[in-house]
């Protein structure tokens, strides 16, 4: 884990840096190939480039956000955005399912839009894989 995202967890409150922590492992246990950095304030994971899935503390919540998630199969996210993004949110480490997290994280590997040439495409998204 990336030294920028374990300064962004300590900064959360108790209960939601338990959610942020369990989410960052569960991330780099899923995608060890990829690279994490704060970006925009708050942690992402990117694939050659690529962001793939962050998440950030909200107001009352964590989100656990996948760039690409409007198009996986594994159900559990919602719209957000009007790209192809998806969301969970979580405000007890209880509600966090890290099965389900595992499914996405696989799923996010496969399932892929470009954003990392979003602007060079004048706002189009390509699918990558």
């Amino acid at each position: 884990m990336h030294t920028e995202t374990t300064k962004y967890n300590k900064t959360q409150p108790p209960s939601d840096r338990a959610i942020c922590q369990l989410l960052a492992e569960q991330i780099d246990r899923g995608l060890p190939d990829a690279e994490n950095k704060v970006w925009h304030s708050h942690p992402v994971w990117f694939l050659d480039g690529n962001p793939i899935v962050g998440y950030s503390k909200l107001k009352g919540c964590v989100r656990l956000l996948f760039w690409s998630g409007q198009s996986f199969k594994e159900k559990g996210l919602n719209k957000e955005g009007t790209f192809k993004a998806a969301e969970a949110r979580y405000t007890v480490l209880d509600e966090v399912d890290t099965e389900k997290i595992k499914r996405w994280l696989a799923e996010a590997r496969e399932v892929q839009w470009d954003y990392k040439n979003l602007i060079r495409r004048k706002g189009k998204l390509a699918r990558l894989k």
